[in-house]
């Protein structure tokens, strides 16, 4: 989106009906989002490019966790979100570094199957909408699992059809039209279902779930424009 759109976006959308707490701005509206299998009104945050799962995300970093407190972070960022990466660059209690396989705004560039860094390094890692791309995700789940400290917590979401019980796989599914037909994306190779943090508790995490119905009134949900049914998973390392 250009600049130009950016700086224009507020007079544009002009009003006070839905709100994006990450860019902290009001607009009479978002903007209209997704595919056509998955399209969805209202919901694209016109200044910041913030979607539903960012503003949930951001919402539990300021007000559940001590991301923005606590003196000392080691933070590793796989593909990180243009929405986020320039307010975590800024953050002074944090060591910020981001990755990504090809990426032009990552700091490094590594398959996630393989990361070549250090056992035990990072505080909190984040790696979003990454697993439904992914060749093995149980073996870049290990890996994340293996770079983090003990005691550390990751944020690793993914689009989840929460009326499936169990993750869709098909190995037949192999062109872009299909794809998008089954698992919701051309690009995706496969749709998680209620059992997604099983698969993180296969590699060694503890898994928290962050209702936000319990955290937010209806008012609040429908004013950031939250999915109202969305569970944010914290993975913890003992």
């Amino acid at each position: 989106m250009s600049y130009v759109f950016k700086l224009f976006a507020p007079l544009l959308y002009r009003g006070n009906k839905v709100e994006c707490p990450v860019c902290e701005k009001s607009f009479s509206k978002f903007l209209s989002y997704g595919s056509e299998v998955a399209h969805r009104e209202n919901v694209l945050c016109p200044y910041d490019l913030t979607l539903e799962r960012h503003r949930l995300m951001w919402l539990y970093l300021k007000d559940e966790s001590n991301f923005f407190t606590a003196p000392k972070l080691d933070v590793l960022h796989i593909a990180p979100e243009q929405c986020f990466i320039h307010k975590f660059k800024k953050q002074v209690n944090l060591n910020y570094l981001t990755g990504d396989l090809v990426s032009p705004i990552a700091d490094i560039h590594f398959d996630l199957h393989s990361i070549p860094l250090e056992d035990n390094r990072f505080d909190v890692l984040f790696c979003n909408h990454v697993m439904e791309h992914v060749n093995d995700p149980l073996q870049c789940m290990k890996e994340i699992y293996r770079v983090m400290k003990p005691g550390g917590w990751a944020i690793m979401q993914v689009p989840q059809d929460m009326n499936r019980e169990a993750t869709y796989e098909d190995a037949s599914i192999v062109t872009p039209e299909d794809r998008e037909k089954h698992y919701w994306q051309k690009d995706h190779v496969r749709l998680f279902g209620r059992d997604y943090p099983r698969w993180l508790e296969k590699v060694g995490f503890k898994v928290e779930e962050f209702d936000l119905k319990k955290h937010y009134d209806s008012a609040k949900i429908e004013r950031f424009r939250l999915m109202k049914d969305e569970v944010l998973y914290i993975f913890k390392k003992d």
